[in-house]
């Protein structure tokens, strides 16, 4: 008989899903938006502490639609943290524009601040016009260093687009992530601590991008009784049935980022110490939701390395994951410029995600991370 799987993160639902979405069945508004959909935006920004939203297909709908609104074209360049998902950098190819890759520091694992600085000076004196836009990303939802971030944008009058797609719940400085950039990005993949199946949302504090992003998500349909159209459109806008899966799960929120800390933290009561390995910092004045509990391991003071671990959970059924590959070791981006440092290469090298599951009992947590300690020397 196969095991029970431990997942690294699925879906949980809290109960009042159901409830939203069976509204949208029995008024038989099961189509493209709907009040789901508005209530949705509506509830988080009260949620966020910001003005508007925009919800949409995906999080990388959403980056995509921020870029266009923001006139990135061909030839045009766009900063991108390196040590991310391959989303927060693809809708930069999708304009023909040209990503610059920027690496991490290890207070955060998140994007250089003096690396960046670097980057933006750089550029604008090989190629005479500074980057059109700069996107950090807050890593498996822990925050950037991301007012020091924000203040080097300011001074360069760059677009900040926060993508926060790993981050709903997490603050810096009591300021929820995702509301300090000019556009913030949420992710709603099945995975994601909150999720409508698939989904993401564009949120900002000018309420100009999120009411442009609604109209090209909708396929830029002119106000017209037949269908006009001036601009090139996207369908990229939620539906009102996933719209209502997201406010059911908007309701249990805090509950996720409370149990994802506290796998947390019963990992790291597990496995820290003398044995090679690290886990994810949480920067001072940050509060991180945890999303995936993120180490590296030290193959030489562990006994051990990272694939070692990955393997002997399989065995048990137990889903990990190696950190993210950084962007500019991919494939599909050598060729762009970057600007890095090592971090997140030796990253990607000795980096793990355990399983952080909150639908995961105590047991199974000290299960996995019995397995893993097991491995480690003393």
């Amino acid at each position: 008989m196969e095991r029970k799987k431990i997942w690294l993160s699925s879906p949980h639902m809290g109960g009042e899903e159901q409830k939203f979405v069976k509204e949208a069945f029995d008024s038989n508004w099961v189509a493209p938006l709907g009040p789901n959909v508005d209530e949705f935006e509506n509830e988080m920004c009260a949620y966020l502490g910001i003005r508007s939203a925009a919800a949409l297909s995906a999080g990388t709908a959403a980056i995509h639609l921020a870029l266009i609104m923001n006139g990135v074209a061909a030839g045009d360049e766009v900063i991108c943290q390196s040590f991310t998902f391959s989303g927060s950098a693809n809708p930069i190819a999708y304009q023909q524009a040209e990503p610059v890759f920027v690496d991490s520091e290890k207070d955060s694992w998140n994007m250089d601040p003096d690396l960046l600085e670097d980057a933006i000076t750089d550029r604008k004196k090989k190629t005479g016009k500074y980057p059109k836009a700069v996107i950090v990303v807050h890593l498996y939802g822990q925050s950037a260093k991301i007012e020091k971030i924000s203040e080097i944008c300011r001074k360069h009058n760059i677009l900040l687009i926060e993508d926060a797609a790993e981050a709903l719940g997490a603050s810096y400085k009591g300021k929820k992530l995702g509301t300090y950039g000019d556009i913030g990005i949420l992710s709603f993949n099945g995975n994601k601590i909150l999720t409508t199946s698939g989904g993401g949302m564009l949120v900002s504090a000018n309420e100009e991008y999120a009411k442009k992003a609604k109209f090209l998500s909708t396929q830029a349909r002119d106000n017209a009784p037949h269908y006009e159209h001036t601009h090139i459109g996207y369908n990229y806008r939620m539906s009102n049935v996933l719209a209502g899966i997201g406010r059911g799960q908007l309701r249990v929120l805090e509950k996720r980022v409370e149990r994802k800390r506290r796998i947390y933290e019963k990992y790291r009561e597990m496995l820290s110490g003398n044995n090679g390995v690290v886990f994810q910092p949480e920067i001072e004045g940050s509060f991180g939701n945890r999303w995936l509990s993120a180490i590296t391991v030290d193959p030489d003071t562990s006994g051990t390395d990272r694939e070692a671990i990955r393997l002997e959970l399989l065995k048990y059924n137990i889903e990990s994951r190696p950190l993210w590959k950084p962007m500019h070791m991919q494939p599909v981006f050598k060729a762009c410029e970057k600007y890095v440092n090592g971090t997140s290469e030796k990253m990607f090298e000795n980096g793990l995600c355990l399983p952080s599951d909150t639908n995961m009992t105590d047991a199974e947590i000290d299960e996995t991370g019995g397995i893993i300690k097991d491995l480690l020397k003393g």
